[in-house]
C-alpha cells in the first residue's frame, strides 16, 4: 500500500470558506449539478479528507458539500440546505495546458492562497490514487475503499475520464474497469451498488458485477447531527470493451435507414432476465387497491407539479388524468399486481451491446430526482418497460423527419422479446402500461423544459398521444 493512499490528514481550517466564491461560479455550470436556474448562496461542509497534502506539488481534497439555494427564483430569503455533492479538488501552482478545461479558479485567500484549484478527475495522478485505494482496500480518514476479494485489480492501469457523462462522472482504467463516481450524494443504500451485487450473487450475466466500491462513513464527531447510514460514493465495475450503448446503436441504424427489431427483441429478453433474477433474490409484494391508490396519488401529484412548472401541459390535463383514473378504477374492482425491485430508469442509454451481440443493463441508480427511499421501493416491472418504450420514441423523433413507425416496430419487438423470457407480455396490461408511460412522459416534459428545451417536442408528442388514448 503506497504512502499516498494510506496517509490520513485533516483539512486546513477555512478551506471551504476560501473555496466558496469559486464554487458558487463553477458548480452550477457542471452538467451533473441538479439545481439549475437557482443561484448558490452558500455551502455547508459535510465531510472533508486530504488525500494528497496541499504542501506538495500536487494536492488533493475529497469534499462532500451541501449547496444552499433559494427554493425558487424570487423567493428572497427562503432557502434550503439543498443537495450534497461529491467533489475531488486538485491543487497545483499552475495548470498545464492539458488541464485547462478542468480549471475551477485561482485562490486569493485562505490556506491555498496563491494556488490553482481544479476538477481533479481530469488529472491522471488523482485518478490513479482512487484505483490504488480500491485495490488495496484503503481507509483514509472517513473514506473506506472496499472490494470483492474474488476479483483481481491490477495496478498501473491508465485512467481516462469519460466526457459524455450526465448526472455522474466516470473514469475508465485501461479498458479493464470503469469507476462511476456519484455526484449527488445521499446517505443510505445506493441501488446502483445494491442491485448489481444482488444480481452478481444470482449469477445473472446481464449486469457487470461490482468489483469495488467507495464509501464515506457518517460524521461521528461531537455535536455532529446523527446519521445512521454511510454515503456510497462510487462503484468500480468491469468495462465492457468495444461495447456500444443502445442509444448510439439505435441512432446509427436510424441514420442508415435500418430497422432495430432484432436488437429490440433481444433487449426485451435481457430486461426480462434481469427482472426474473431480481424477483428470485429479493422480496416481491402484491399491490392491492390501497397500494395502487398510493401509487396513483403519486402520479397525480407529479402531474399537478409538472403543470405548474410547464404550463404547456395544461391543455392535456384531463386526458392524462384519465390514464391514472382508469388504473385506480381497475384496482377498485379487485385487480392486483405484483411489485418487485426494478431498474428504475431504464432507457436505451442504460444498455450496452457487446461486440458479440450480448446486451447488458447498467446504471441502477434510478431517477436521481426522486428520493432514495422511493427509488428502492418495489414497483411493477411495467415501470421499466414503459421507460424503454419511451426511449424508442425518443430515438425515432430525434431524426429529421421523425420515424414513428420505426418506434412502433421496436416497441412491439421489445414487448415480444420480454414475453418470450418472462412468459407474459406487458401489452396484456394496457391500463397499467398506459399509466406508467404517461407518468414517464410527464417526468420527461419537466426534465426537458429545465435542461434541454429544444427536446421538449419529443415528450410533448407522447403527451398528446397518451392523453387521447381510448382504452376499453
Amino acid at each position: 500500500m503506497s504512502e499516498a493512499v494510506t496517509r490520513t490528514a485533516t483539512t486546513p481550517p477555512g478551506l471551504l470558506a476560501s473555496l466558496d466564491p469559486l464554487l458558487r461560479e463553477w458548480l452550477p455550470r457542471q452538467r451533473w449539478f441538479a439545481g439549475k436556474g437557482r443561484p448558490v448562496t452558500g455551502f455547508d461542509l459535510v465531510a472533508a479528507t486530504e488525500l494528497l497534502p496541499s504542501t506538495a506539488k500536487l494536492g488533493l481534497y475529497h469534499l462532500l458539500v451541501r449547496a444552499h439555494q433559494p427554493l425558487q427564483p424570487g423567493h428572497g430569503g427562503h432557502e434550503w440546505p439543498g443537495n450534497c455533492y461529491q467533489l475531488l479538488i486538485g491543487v497545483r501552482e499552475a495548470l498545464p495546458p492539458r488541464l485547462a478545461p478542468a480549471l475551477i479558479g485561482h485562490m486569493t485567500r485562505g490556506p491555498l492562497a496563491g494556488r490553482t484549484v481544479y476538477e481533479a478527475l481530469h488529472d491522471t495522478r488523482p485518478a490513479e490514487l482512487l484505483l490504488e485505494a480500491l485495490r488495496t482496500q484503503a481507509r483514509i480518514g472517513g473514506l473506506r475503499f472496499e472490494r470483492d476479494p474474488h476479483q483481481e485489480i491490477r495496478p498501473g492501469l491508465v485512467p481516462r475520464l469519460m466526457t459524455a457523462e450526465q448526472s455522474n462522472s466516470s473514469v475508465v482504467y485501461g479498458d479493464t474497469f470503469i469507476l462511476k463516481l456519484f455526484r449527488r450524494i445521499v446517505p443510505g443504500t445506493n441501488p446502483d451498488l445494491e442491485l448489481p451485487l444482488v444480481l452478481a450473487r444470482e449469477g445473472c450475466p446481464r449486469v457487470p458485477p461490482p468489483t469495488a466500491w467507495m464509501v464515506a462513513d457518517p460524521d461521528v464527531s461531537p455535536g455532529a447531527p446523527p446519521s445512521a447510514e454511510p454515503y456510497v460514493l462510487g462503484v468500480l465495475q468491469p468495462y465492457v470493451q468495444g461495447a456500444t450503448d443502445g442509444w448510439e446503436l439505435a441512432l446509427r441504424e436510424l441514420a442508415k435507414g435500418e430497422d432495430f427489431v432484432a436488437e429490440a427483441r433481444a433487449l426485451g429478453r435481457a430486461t426480462a432476465e434481469v427482472h426474473i433474477a431480481l424477483a428470485r433474490a429479493l422480496p416481491t409484494v402484491t399491490l392491492g387497491h390501497a397500494q395502487l391508490r398510493s401509487m396513483v396519488d403519486g402520479m397525480r401529484a407529479r402531474l399537478e407539479a409538472a403543470m405548474h412548472a410547464v404550463p404547456t401541459l395544461r391543455p392535456y390535463a384531463d386526458g392524462l388524468r384519465s390514464a391514472y383514473t382508469a388504473l385506480d378504477d381497475l384496482a377498485a374492482e379487485g385487480h392486483t399486481w405484483t411489485a418487485q425491485r426494478v431498474h428504475g430508469d431504464l432507457h436505451l442509454g442504460q444498455c450496452l451491446r457487446s461486440p458479440a451481440g450480448e446486451w447488458s443493463l447498467i446504471d441502477f441508480e434510478g431517477e436521481p430526482d426522486r428520493p432514495l427511499a422511493e427509488r428502492r421501493m418495489p414497483q411493477p416491472t411495467v415501470r421499466d418497460v414503459a421507460g424503454m418504450l419511451r426511449s424508442f420514441d425518443y430515438a425515432a423523433r430525434s431524426v429529421d423527419p421523425p420515424q414513428p413507425e420505426w418506434a412502433e416496430h421496436c416497441r412491439a419487438a421489445y414487448c415480444s422479446g420480454y414475453a418470450e423470457t418472462a412468459g407474459r407480455d406487458p401489452r396484456t396490461e394496457p391500463v397499467l402500461l398506459r399509466a406508467c408511460e404517461t407518468d414517464k412522459a410527464v417526468y420527461e416534459v419537466v426534465y426537458e423544459a429545465r435542461h434541454r428545451p429544444d427536446w421538449l417536442p419529443v415528450p410533448m408528442a407522447a403527451v398528446r398521444r397518451l392523453a387521447a388514448a381510448d382504452l376499453p
